[in-house]
């Protein structure tokens, strides 16, 4: 029977259904993921050195809790593959289609998202990536932490009616408000590149130049 130590081995070594699903592709999966969380592990040991400041529980659990969100987005990421359409996201996009909130919301879904799901899965799967990318590593955390607010929002009322399966639209707002707390607090500066590259990056740090000030902005 699984338990969550069984499952969360089995997402380690890539011996899901959502991996399963991807063929040989999903052991290119499993190494990004190991490699981003590895990566995740020497950036935050090398601010924890560096940064005495940094050297606190606070800093240390937003590291863990930024990090096992990511992780959950990567998770999520899975299913909108294979492109350009993956069943998963065809049933669901489906299912906002009759289970919207909002009139308008169904019919934007029945007469936009589905005829022109190869167009929007691709960019949903890259928007996900994105997200869990971010979030691991600290890297423009806050700018980042906000898109996925809008992006989990519109799955909150797009999946708000009674159906089947059912799901339960608080958790949902959860998510969302989690998202505002790393947005807010600027999670991607506890044990992140955020904090790492204000530290070592003039133009960041004094917001100097396009990418300088974009980098500071959205760190």
């Amino acid at each position: 029977m699984p338990n969550p130590f069984s499952d969360f081995w089995d997402f380690l070594i890539g011996n899901t259904g959502d991996y399963n699903d991807l063929g040989s592709w999903k052991y290119f999966f499993v190494a990004l993921f190991l490699a981003l969380v590895a990566a995740s592990i020497i950036i935050a040991v090398r601010n924890w050195q560096e940064d005495p400041s940094q050297r606190t529980g606070r800093h240390l659990v937003t590291w863990l809790v930024r990090v096992l969100v990511g992780g959950m987005w990567f998770q999520g990421m899975l299913w909108k593959l294979p492109l350009p359409v993956s069943s998963g996201l065809r049933y669901w996009t489906e299912q906002m289609g009759a289970r919207a909130a909002f009139p308008f919301h169904r019919d934007l879904v029945r007469d936009y998202y589905l005829p022109y799901l190869h167009i929007f899965n691709p960019i949903i799967f890259l928007a996900e990536l994105t997200f869990a990318v971010s979030l691991i590593l600290g890297l423009g955390v806050r700018l980042v932490s906000s898109l996925a607010i809008v992006f989990v929002l519109h799955l909150w009322l797009g999946i708000y009616l009674p159906g089947t399966p059912a799901e339960w639209p608080w958790s949902y707002v959860f998510l969302a408000i989690v998202m505002l707390m790393l947005a807010v607090h600027a999670a991607g500066r506890s044990l992140g590149l955020d904090g790492w590259l204000r530290r070592h990056v003039t133009a960041v740090r004094d917001g100097v130049g396009i990418v300088g000030k974009l980098l500071k902005v959205i760190g």
